[in-house]
């Protein structure tokens, strides 16, 4: 077992920077995903740490050893492409012993880890099959298999369930989960999906642009993102922006928005009362949009007049798309609501969750 260390770690590509100043370091044992668009870096980070790519500056080590010139086969991890990689020729068996006889491992340990794996993943009967007589499912699971079978320090996944369908996906990544505390190993693993970084990770770290944005636990990269980017992307649908002006009345403080105004609760007032005048952007999340008749009991309510523009039954829930003269809102409504597309409506903001944002900066005011 091993812990990882990114220290101050760079990749250009002639000019382009894939990874700016990335200084993390994982424990051993930890589930770490990296999250982000496309062209954020993540996959190149990852590429890094398996020697797939060389570094710029800084340096990558694994446990005590620096690696920056460590052989990619000789830094003992096990990576899990998106695409599975399989050989069409061979056996599951063959295709997950392969490794192990390129090393020149014994017959009977081969079978041991073979075997071990199988059961781990439930393919101990297929593996007289070849690739070709296997479902995507079934190709993802010897694929993590053939990695498993190495026992290395650190495992490494790339997108490893991008060619899933939906429910495919819900359950693979449930099985990776397990597969983590069975294994008590490091897992690093990439992702563009956050539904997944969320339910996986012990930690995420967020990235755009090369750049580390926020690496925290997925409760807290929810409930306290650090800046604007942060919190469009962790949350799905995604964080509602308005911009604003912060603003006193009565000696209340309000969020002064484009055609209506939102009282801020007491004890958010302190925080915000330093950045009076400034115009900021107000942010708040979609499940804390409500249909007042099914808002929750004891929240700091700020009520607003809205059109209902579409709605989508989700069934356990109505997305509710909202329009007022100058703005847009998203809000995800008990199913029982009477909203229906043309109606005028009252919408119910639970102000407790409410962000906001410095609109120069872009980060979080707290």
């Amino acid at each position: 077992m091993a812990s990882v260390t990114y220290e101050h770690v760079t990749k250009k590509f002639g000019d382009v920077v894939a990874v700016n100043d990335l200084d993390i370091q994982i424990p051993d044992k930890e589930f770490l995903v990296f999250v982000g668009p496309s062209g954020c870096g993540k996959t190149t980070s990852l590429r890094l740490l398996a020697g797939l790519e060389e570094i710029t500056e800084g340096n990558i080590y694994i446990g005590d050893r620096l690696v920056n010139d460590v052989p990619p086969k000789d830094r003992d991890i096990a990576m899990v492409f998106q695409s599975y990689a399989l050989y069409p020729h061979m056996s599951v068996y063959d295709n997950m012993a392969f490794s192990l006889k390129l090393r020149r491992t014994p017959k009977q340990e081969i079978q041991r880890r073979v075997q071990e794996a199988a059961d781990i993943l439930g393919i101990g009967n297929l593996l007289d099959r070849k690739p070709k007589q296997l479902s995507g499912g079934q190709r993802q699971r010897v694929a993590v298999g053939r990695a498993i079978v190495r026992e290395p320090y650190v495992f490494l996944m790339d997108e490893p369930l991008s060619n899933l369908d939906a429910k495919l996906r819900v359950q693979a990544r449930a099985e990776i989960s397990k597969l983590h505390q069975r294994l008590e190993t490091t897992f690093i693993y990439v992702t563009h999906d956050q539904v997944e970084a969320m339910t996986m990770g012990t930690r995420i770290a967020v990235m755009n642009d090369g750049l580390l944005q926020q690496i925290d636990t997925p409760q807290n990269l929810y409930d306290m993102p650090v800046n604007l980017f942060v919190a469009g992307f962790i949350g799905s649908p995604s964080m509602n922006f308005l911009e604003a002006q912060l603003m006193e009345r009565d000696g209340k403080l309000i969020v002064a928005c484009e055609g209506f105004s939102l009282q801020v609760p007491e004890p958010k007032a302190d925080v915000y009362r330093r950045h009076l005048g400034e115009r900021v952007i107000f942010g708040i999340r979609p499940e804390d949009v409500h249909d007042p008749e099914y808002a929750p009991p004891d929240i700091s309510k700020a009520m607003l007049e809205a059109k209902v523009d579409v709605t989508e039954l989700m069934g356990n829930e109505v997305v509710v798309y909202l329009v007022t003269e100058h703005a847009q809102l998203l809000g995800r409504f008990d199913p029982r609501t009477n909203a229906r597309v043309g109606n005028t409506i009252q919408v119910a903001l639970n102000m407790d969750r409410m962000h906001v944002f410095d609109k120069q900066t872009q980060a979080a005011i707290r």
